[in-house]
């Protein structure tokens, strides 16, 4: 211990004590006489002595806090009234006698007692005084165990778990008392760059320990890059566990334990705060940004940036709380940085996918008139977005609308529009999706036949509809806009059904009971029979995947269908001839013609392309290809 200089550490303090005590000069002086400030001196000696480790063998293997806390409270005291004698004495002009320099030696002896127990106590109360226990300990300070389910647990096991957090929230609690009362002495006696300097040395290894085992490292913006993506994304993925863990427990706690034990100094426990948890918190929230501003990554990583935006943004007031201080407003300031690089990032990756729906220059036609890849995969993406629906009205709502100059006048009947009273992140989701409608359409035209273009459409604007259903998508977009696009899927499936079976509804007569010759009634069969082939040659490997969208087409097929023919059938099947002639006129019965459409458009469907249909309609295509060829 360096030599004691007592006019420089303790003019602050005299200052300190004179404001709270004005008379104290005066008061002290009645209090202590010549012979009583010798006493007091002598009293003060006789502890401090005791537990002096260079004197004392005794002293300097036992714990004073520990062996006895009576004697480490008289031992505090003795030194508080010591300060009052020096300050007596200085004010009487009498710092220069050997009563002053006595009491100056057993200053300079009690300092160093206080620090090495201010040590040890740090030291083993490690466990104890964790900033997960000095949390959890904090917020239950108003719990008790009446708070809990009495029925939950038996009487034993709840008396038992009691005891056992009874215990360690009473050692915790002796730890932060025993440092608070320590502290408070060696700042009164003007020590506290001696006592700051142990409670920073050990305090925080301990938040460099647990930012270390949280996996948190100090990475350049130049290792991030060169990291793969799946490495990237289980470290982003630890990074949000440890973002919770550090918060809620590290420097919460360490905030908690700071103010507690130097709650005597603002200033004090504000720099210790600041030098303990600036750097690995800042090295925390320094992670995001330094994602956010990496090179491009796979459309997925939108996911993980919205995830590192949602868990700064929900836990803002708790930065804000725990990183109060002035001295430690930059670990507030990182932490915004990340936002606004994590909310440009975002901006950026919605942009990059506008553009990759755009540039798909595909030009398969997808099998059976089924979904499209850009379709499924496309909506599998505006799915999740929806899910981070408040994290994004946050991020968008200061983006300017989307410019409509790209998209055909035609589309612009959704509700994009300037006046639109709908949130910015409503009207940016259906620009997405109407953009993706605006490239199927341009896909569409790739089909020759021209009723399979609009089969393709219906299902994939279905596909869409479901997909919106399903999902928060509904909330973004609204009831409004589903049945908009519900009514397109009809026309799309009405068109559908005209182009494709047109020519079998006007091969039916309009009146199937009226009466023909044999020869007009043989003409009309051989018609139905060429038409009804042709349709259902071409139409047998479509596709509908949706159930309801499927069943509604069939049976609109069908009603036009189906009565018609059975009627006619009934009616002039007997006219064509004998039996034997019968069946090169009459190749269908109504069964067969309901089995036909019944087993349309059942092929399934993998990774946007058709696969074999079931067993029984291959069946049913096997033996319509044999009648074809017949």
């Amino acid at each position: 211990m360096k030599s004691l200089c007592f006019s420089p550490r303790t003019a602050s303090l005299s200052i300190s004590r004179q404001s709270n005590s004005p008379s104290l000069s005066s008061t002290a002086r009645r209090r202590f006489s010549q012979s009583a400030i010798e006493q007091a001196i002598d009293a003060a000696a006789a502890i401090i002595m005791k537990w002096d480790a260079e004197t004392s063998a005794y002293a300097g293997v036992t714990s004073l806090f520990h062996e006895s806390k009576r004697e480490a409270m008289q031992f505090t005291k003795s030194v508080n009234e010591l300060q009052d004698i020096m300050h007596l004495l200085v004010s009487d002009q009498d710092s220069g006698s050997e009563k002053f320099s006595q009491a100056q030696r057993l200053m300079q002896i009690a300092m160093k007692r206080l620090q090495k127990e201010f040590y040890q106590i740090l030291s083993t109360n490690r466990a104890d005084l964790d900033p997960e226990s000095v949390s959890t300990r904090s917020s239950r300070t108003s719990t008790s165990m009446s708070d809990y389910d009495d029925d939950a647990l038996p009487d034993d096991e709840i008396r038992t778990a009691g005891d056992s957090i009874t215990e360690l929230e009473d050692v915790s609690s002796t730890a932060m008392s025993d440092l608070k009362l320590i502290a408070d002495c060696m700042i009164a006696s003007g020590y506290a760059k001696e006592c700051i300097r142990v409670y920073k040395i050990i305090r925080k290894s301990i938040i460099d320990e647990g930012i270390y085992k949280l996996g948190i490292e100090k990475l350049s913006s130049s290792q991030v890059n060169k990291m793969d993506w799946d490495v990237l994304d289980l470290k982003i993925k630890n990074w949000l566990d440890a973002e919770k863990i550090s918060l809620r427990t590290l420097f919460k706690g360490e905030r908690i334990l700071c103010d507690h034990v130097f709650s005597s100094s603002d200033s004090i426990k504000e720099s210790c705060f600041a030098e303990i948890s600036k750097e690995g918190a800042s090295l925390l929230f320094g992670f995001p940004e330094l994602v956010a501003k990496a090179k491009k990554w796979p459309m997925k990583k939108m996911f993980r940036v919205l995830d590192m935006y949602t868990a700064i943004s929900e836990d803002w007031q708790e930065i804000e709380t725990i990183f109060a201080f002035e001295s430690v407003s930059a670990v507030r300031l990182q932490a915004i940085n990340s936002l606004v690089r994590l909310s440009e990032s975002v901006l950026s990756l919605l942009t990059d996918f506008e553009s990759t729906i755009h540039k798909d220059s595909s030009k398969a036609m997808t099998p059976g008139s089924g979904l499209h890849r850009l379709t499924m995969c496309s909506m599998d993406y505006l799915t999740l977005l929806a899910d981070y629906g408040n994290i994004l009205t946050d991020i968008i709502s200061d983006w300017p609308p989307p410019a409509k100059s790209s998209l055909p006048e035609s589309f612009f009947d959704s509700p994009v529009s300037d006046n639109s009273p709908r949130p910015a992140i409503s009207v940016r989701i259906a620009w997405l999706i109407l953009v993706l409608l605006c490239k199927l359409d341009c896909k569409s035209k790739h089909y020759k036949d021209i009723s399979l273009s609009y089969l393709f459409l219906a299902n994939n604007l279905q596909h869409v509809i479901s997909r919106v259903r399903a999902s928060n998508l509904m909330y973004l977009l609204g009831e409004e806009w589903i049945t908009k696009h519900e009514a397109k899927v009809r026309q799309f499936a009405v068109n559908y059904e005209r182009l494709a079976w047109g020519q079998v509804f006007a091969s039916l007569p309009e009146n199937p009971t009226a009466s023909m010759t044999g020869g007009k009634a043989k003409e009309r069969f051989m018609k139905f029979t060429s038409s009804f082939e042709d349709a259902y040659s071409k139409q047998c490997s479509c596709v509908v995947p949706d159930l309801k969208l499927r069943d509604e087409i069939k049976a609109s097929i069908g009603t036009k269908v189906m009565a018609v023919y059975r009627e006619f059938y009934d009616m002039h099947k007997s006219t064509v001839g004998e039996e034997s002639r019968e069946k090169l006129f009459v190749r269908f019965s109504p069964e067969d013609v309901g089995n036909y459409l019944s087993e349309l458009f059942f092929a399934t469907v993998s990774s946007g392309s058709s696969s074999t249909s079931s067993s029984t309609s291959s069946h049913h295509h096997r033996y319509m290809r044999s009648l074809l060829r017949a």
